[in-house]
């Protein structure tokens, strides 16, 4: 090999070897950014260790985001300085939801009082209420032309009432500014809270939604802060006091529940007089988040399907992408439409 072939070759391989040596800087710099915004969302979380992530089957798989109308939604919303819980929680819909116009606002803040070990929303002490809130939502509400929306927030514990006062606030706000929208809302439990439930039922929501997130032998590893029973007989209020209010509510599977244990909260739900179960897989956040025990196959959530519309749901969505309030217009419209046809039968 002639001189200047052999400086040439030592010159491609010591570029070469440059640029792993920045490539693998740049991996670790992004490896602690990442660890450091983790740490920042999260802090009671750093100190568990890593738990493992296991590789998502072929049907969990999701489109990225990239229309025109998901630009148009997001600037709607960033505009209006409000939050949502399809960013906060990393929700795998949001791309299909967007798109469409739909998204699930998120009141009271984005900073949660509670640190339950499944949920990517941020936790630790919450910015004073902002009472103009209540008229950004509704005004995003009208400009987006909703025909359904659906509300939840993130718990306040420091709170006297939880928040309630602001969800009646919020849901008096979006009846004034757009009268044809029909309102979902997805409440925290008011775990301690006299009288605050009473508070959000009276301003007659069209759908009441409270998920109870897990088997009752799971909560004190996944939803630590709060009480399977307490969150059950939350949603038979409900039916109590306002009969003709739709309620809801949701389970996460793949944590390591068996299914007698599904159906046992199944069970649970309909002596509580609810309405609509949305079973959905569960997806881990980040290392520090509850582990995925197990991906649950389609054919597993259609048998789920079935055995709950056989104990008596008016509407059931069961597959690994359900989420409280995927697809919630077309189902609001389904569950009204179920509920006739049980009166008329």
């Amino acid at each position: 090999m002639c001189e200047d072939a052999r400086r040439t070759t030592l010159d491609v391989q010591r570029l070469w070897a440059y640029l792993r040596v920045m490539a693998n800087l740049i991996d670790t710099s992004s490896r602690e950014a990442a660890a450091s915004a983790r740490a920042a969302r999260h802090p009671e979380k750093q100190k568990r260790p890593d738990t493992p992530v296991l590789r998502k089957p072929d049907w969990i798989r999701v489109k990225a985001p990239l229309g025109k109308t998901f630009s148009e939604t997001q600037k709607i919303v960033k505009e209006g300085g409000l939050v949502t819980v399809c960013e906060e929680a990393g929700c795998p819909n949001i791309g299909e939801c967007w798109e469409q116009k739909h998204a699930t606002f998120m009141i009271l803040g984005d900073t949660c009082t509670r640190a339950c070990s499944f949920c990517n929303v941020k936790t630790g002490l919450p910015a004073p209420v902002d009472h103009d809130e209540a008229r950004r939502v509704a005004d995003a509400v009208a400009e987006m032309g909703l025909n359904h929306v659906v509300i939840t927030s993130v718990d306040r514990d420091d709170l006297d009432d939880g928040g309630a006062q602001h969800f009646v606030d919020v849901i008096n706000s979006i009846r004034a500014a757009a009268p044809q929208t029909t309102i979902e809302i997805l409440t925290p439990d008011f775990l301690r809270k006299d009288g605050a439930a009473e508070m959000v039922i009276d301003a007659k929501p069209d759908v009441f939604n409270h998920n109870l997130e897990t088997v009752p032998r799971l909560y004190l590893s996944i939803r630590p802060g709060a009480r399977y029973y307490h969150s059950l007989r939350l949603l038979e209020r409900v039916k109590e006091r306002d009969p003709n209010q739709f309620t809801k509510s949701g389970i996460m599977v793949g944590l390591g529940e068996t299914k007698e244990e599904v159906m046992q909260v199944m069970d649970d739900m309909r002596s509580a007089g609810i309405d609509f179960l949305t079973i959905g897989q569960y997806l881990q956040p980040t290392r520090k988040h509850a582990a995925v025990e197990r991906f649950v196959t389609p054919d597993e959530f259609k048998a789920y399907e079935t055995i709950a519309r056989a104990k008596g749901f008016l509407m059931v969505s069961a597959t690994p992408l359900t989420r409280s309030s995927h697809h919630a217009g077309d189902d609001f419209a389904k569950l009204q439409a179920a509920r006739e046809q049980a009166v008329n039968r």
